[in-house]
This record gives structure tokens, C-alpha cells and sequence, in this order.
């Protein structure tokens, strides 16, 4: 598998987070990481193996807690990821479009490279961040994003 051939997740995500003011790209985010943890689920539901089922279960988990966190610094997350949302209607579809009829290898690979974009994400929004809470949340979702990365990259060195 050639990397340069796979999507670019960070820059197709990129290309719908400009749409969105700055102030709202962590919950348009939020909404990506629980599109993820779908995908995660799926993953372990197809696995063979209940090790690797229990790993993409988990990447999962971290994926909600990703999202938990975010929602968790705006009043009314809800309501404004519904609006994000009738913005940018193609987010489902760009999610879904980026993995449709690879093999599952490649498909981790693109993951894994999202989460290592997530992860330096978060950590830019950590950097802007206003409070030291902001900043501690966004700080822990790009060791989640981290934690992810490297289960996947661990999972393309075994057979499935």
C-alpha cells in the first residue's frame, strides 16, 4: 500500500471546517469523532478476532469521549452542532466516501493518519484556548486521538 495514494483526511476535513467560524470547528469536529466511532463499531463487529474486536471497541470509546469532552466546553452543544450540521450536509457523505470500497488495511491506515491530524488539531486548539479547562480538555482528546493512531498502526502489522 502506497500512503501517498490514500486520502487526505486532514485536508478533505479541512475543506468543510473552513465553512464553519473558528469558534464552532471543535464541534463540527465532535460531530466527525462520533461519525468515527460508528466506523470503529463496524470494525469490530466485522472482526474475527476478540482482541482486535475489543481494540476497535475501544477506539471507539475514545472517539465518544472525544466528543463528550468538546460538547462538554459549550453551553448549548446540541443546538449548535444542529446547525453545524444544515452547513454542511456533505460531512456524512465526505465520512463515508473517504473509506467506501477499500480494503479494511487501507481503510486503518486513512484512520490512523486522521487521528494523527486530530491529535495536532487539538493541540492548535489547545493553543488558542481560553481557559485553562479548554485547554486540558483539547490537551486529553490528542492523547485519545494518539492512543487511537497507534492501535490501528499496531493492527496493519497483524493479519486480520
Amino acid at each position: 500500500m502506497q500512503v501517498e495514494e490514500l486520502p487526505d483526511v486532514a485536508a478533505i476535513v479541512g475543506g468543510v471546517l473552513q465553512r464553519v467560524p473558528p469558534a464552532r470547528r471543535p464541534l463540527l469536529i465532535a460531530l466527525a469523532e462520533r461519525l468515527a466511532a460508528v466506523r470503529y463499531r463496524a470494525w469490530a463487529d466485522q472482526a474475527s478476532d476478540r482482541i482486535r474486536q475489543q481494540r476497535l471497541a475501544a477506539c471507539a470509546d475514545r472517539e465518544e469521549a472525544i466528543a463528550r469532552r468538546v460538547e462538554s466546553l459549550y453551553d448549548d452543544a446540541a443546538t449548535i452542532q444542529r446547525d453545524l450540521l444544515a452547513q454542511t450536509p456533505e460531512l456524512e457523505e465526505v465520512n463515508r466516501s473517504i473509506f467506501d470500497g477499500r480494503p479494511i488495511d487501507e481503510q486503518f491506515a486513512i484512520q490512523a493518519r486522521g487521528e494523527r491530524a486530530g491529535a495536532a488539531t487539538w493541540r492548535h486548539f489547545a493553543g488558542m484556548a481560553r481557559s485553562e479547562a479548554a485547554r486540558d480538555a483539547f490537551l486529553a482528546c490528542a492523547r485519545l486521538e494518539e492512543e487511537s493512531a497507534a492501535c490501528l498502526e499496531s493492527l496493519l502489522d497483524q493479519p486480520a
